[in-house]
This record gives C-alpha cells, structure tokens and sequence, in this order.
C-alpha cells in the first residue's frame, strides 16, 4: 500500500500545482502563451510545449527550438520566457497545452485550455410602435440564427421593460441579449471574443394618445390662434 499511497500523493501534489487557465481567441489572430515562472533547464532536459499528444516546439538543454511539422512558419519560442506564439490560429487549434520539462521526473510548468472561436454575426433591431390604444411597445432582436422578442411599456417620459430588466438567449458559442438604457434599446450579440448591437432611441415610438392629441382639457395652439382670428376680424367689422 505503501507505494500506492506515495504515487496517489504525487497525482495529487503535481493536480494543484498545474492550474488550466482558459483562453479565447478569435479565428485568424495570433495567441500568445505566458510561462510565468523562470525555467532552467539542466543538460539532460528537454522543454516542450504540446496540445493534447502533439508536440509543437521542442528546446533542450543550450540548443535551438525545434518547430514540429504542423506547426511550421506558425509557432515562435520565446529565448527569454519560453512563451509560445502562435500565428493566425484556427478552430483546429483549439486544445489544451501544456509546457512541459522532461529529464529524470516530468512536470508541467503550466496549461491553458484554448478554445478559437469565430466573431459573432451581426444584429437586426426592430421596434414595432405600439396602437392608439395600447402602450406596449414590441422589439424584435434578431440574427442569423437567433431571435428575441421582447414587450416594453412606455407612457410620455418613460418606458419600462416587460417581465424584468433584460431578455437573454443563449446561442452555441455566445448570447443574445436586449435591454432598455437611457432611453435606448439596445440589441447585443456577443460571445467570449468579439460583439455587435444594435441601438435605437425609444421615447418617440409610443407616448399615451392624449399627449398625442393635447389632451381632453387642452387647447391647442391651433385652435387658440383659429379664435384669435375670429376676434381681429370681428374687430374690424
């Protein structure tokens, strides 16, 4: 039990010293890649950065890297951290590496789980002006392959969200939100490495109709300046 119990311990130590940090990029752009601690590497070592099983730059002990075949003209070691750049990365890219130091035991130095994602499409916002008779106002926040519909009511100063402050559908690699601020509706669509929206003021789509009309006690300027006239004439008559 003895030797199991070590080997369990040492799964464990080796577990919680190498923590994954996760990281996007977007398709087409270069990722870099920190080592964050100091690496010194003895005559018989080799440091390595690898995805899954696939090595893709090799350094030993006083040498120069090594670029593997799939990783020619893209991958760049830095001489100084020992950082990897990677250049005009693509969906196949994504996968955790590691930086490893092999000798006489293996460690990894650090691992970050990378995940390529393309930029979100854009938005299309609709606002639909609500009826002589209602004041809702109905908007539509659409994209390529997702939509939300969403009802806010407004009166003549203000308008208020439907149901709670924000509607949100979640689309395979990002999401789609709307939302009233500052008087605006905005439509965002958006994912780890990029976003588009939307913006459209929303005060002037639905106001009540007797603001419209001036009001069941209001006299409006028309009709002031219409009784004006009948009193000049009727004057010089």
């Amino acid at each position: 039990m003895g030797p199991l119990v070590l080997l369990f311990s040492f799964s464990l130590l080796h577990l919680c010293a190498t923590q994954v940090t996760p990281r996007f990029v977007q398709t087409g752009t270069d990722l870099l890649l920190d080592v964050q601690e100091p690496v010194v590497l003895k005559e018989t070592d080799l440091f390595t950065w690898i995805v899954g099983s696939v090595a893709v730059v090799r350094l030993n002990h006083g040498g120069k890297p090594t670029i593997f075949p799939n990783f020619k003209s893209r991958a760049e070691l830095s001489a100084q951290n020992h950082s990897l750049l990677l250049k005009n990365v693509q969906k196949r890219d994504s996968g955790v590496y590691r930086a490893r130091v092999s000798g006489a035991s293996i460690s990894d130095v650090v691992e970050y789980n990378v995940t390529v994602l393309d930029p979100v499409s854009g938005v299309k916002l609709t606002v639909k002006p609500c009826s002589s008779n209602s004041t809702n106002v109905t908007v539509i926040c659409s994209t390529e392959d997702s939509l939300i519909n969403s009802t806010f009511t407004c009166d003549n100063q203000t308008c208020s969200h439907k149901g709670g402050e924000r509607a949100e559908i979640i689309t395979p690699g990002g999401s789609l939100d709307v939302y009233l601020k500052n008087g605006s509706v905005i439509c965002n669509h958006s994912n780890q490495v990029s976003s588009t929206r939307d913006i459209q003021k929303i005060e002037d789509f639905c106001v009540k109709p007797e603001v419209l009309n001036g009001g069941p006690n209001n006299v409006t300027p028309i009709v002031v300046a219409i009784i004006l006239s009948l009193v000049v004439v009727l004057a010089v008559i």
